[in-house]
């Protein structure tokens, strides 16, 4: 696999890495057998990025994590953790010094590690990222020795914008995929130029862009995109990158279209987040060892053209945009 610098803290990653929400729920019925088996493929693959949360699964996903890299052994990828959801209310007065520390403890605990390689705010109420002292938390954190290092999560651009104006946020994690283009403006500019790393997530659109879910397709009660398709339950970008279901039906076969012939959807769509060189990471999800497989495997495909690239931007323009640009 292909590796790429991670902002300026001095670690290199491969350019997919494995992201650890499935394993942990909201995806339906993903057996800890089957979570544990991803994330074996992922490691085997060569993926050195393990992106995780304290509410996946309420620990589930963090405490699969620690056991899978015990039992392995050897050189440890770098695992990134976010806290901040499990407030509730889920507000910014929350986001003080005590919670978020007790929350890192929690997760320290989890992963049975004595520092974790990176914490990020979970995608916090726009109003922490005008809180200085928020920020000057993590600071008093890191210098305790319980974190390497600190990012955000965000929802918005403006809101990653905003973020990285405090000089000790390493990464921003966003919505970057095919249905959700505006990150690659001013965004990426700036990222690039102050060194921030960038972690893209939902790189599939919640499974849309795998070109394998049509209008007949159930999903399961516990599933996020049954319960959280009008954002009942967080931030409803997250869940089919926002963009209306029959819609984002639409736009699939029209990308189909361009996918270079035995390539599947959920490649090609990977293989686009990475055309972007201000990327650091993408995280793709998997529910077994065979999706993170074909994921890692994405890695190795050929440049796209940029004819084909300009084809899913006029998809995007036309259809996509309305949806969702101004929004996030």
């Amino acid at each position: 696999m292909r590796h790429r610098t991670f902002g300026r803290t001095g670690f290199t990653t491969t350019d997919i890495g494995f992201g650890a929400w499935q394993i942990g729920g909201a995806w339906g019925d993903v057996s800890e057998a089957d979570g544990r088996a991803a994330l074996h493929a992922a490691l085997d693959a060569g993926m050195t990025f393990i992106d995780t949360a304290d509410v996946y699964g309420d620990g589930r996903s963090e405490k699969i994590i620690a056991d899978v890299l015990k039992e392995r052994g050897g050189e440890r990828p770098m695992v990134a953790t976010k806290a901040g959801r499990r407030l509730s209310p889920h507000v910014a007065d929350g986001y003080n010094k005590a919670n978020l520390e007790g929350f890192i403890d929690r997760s320290l605990k989890n992963l049975g590690v004595e520092c974790l390689d990176l914490v990020q705010l979970h995608c916090p109420p726009t109003e922490v990222y005008y809180r200085p002292e928020v920020f000057q938390a993590l600071e008093e954190i890191k210098a305790a020795g319980k974190i390497a290092d600190y990012g955000v999560s965000v929802e918005k651009v403006e809101e990653a914008l905003k973020a990285i104006e405090y000089p000790g946020v390493v990464s921003v994690q966003i919505i970057y995929n095919i249905f959700r283009q505006r990150p690659a403006r001013l965004f990426f500019q700036e990222a690039a130029r102050r060194k921030v790393a960038i972690i893209a997530r939902v790189p599939l659109a919640s499974g849309l862009l795998s070109g394998k879910i049509t209008r007949d397709t159930a999903f399961a009660a516990d599933d996020h995109r049954n319960f959280n398709r009008n954002g009942d339950a967080f931030d409803v970008g997250e869940t089919f990158a926002g963009v209306p279901f029959e819609t984002g039906l639409q736009a699939v076969e029209e990308i189909r279209a361009l996918v270079p012939a035995g390539e599947s959807m959920a490649a090609f769509a990977l293989r686009w987040i990475l055309m972007a060189d201000a990327v650091s990471v993408v995280i793709p999800g998997a529910r077994n060892g065979e999706q993170a497989k074909a994921n890692a495997a994405a890695a190795s495909l050929p440049p796209i053209p940029e004819n084909v690239m300009e084809a899913t931007r006029e998809v995007y323009e036309r259809l996509v945009a309305p949806h969702v640009h101004q929004r996030w």
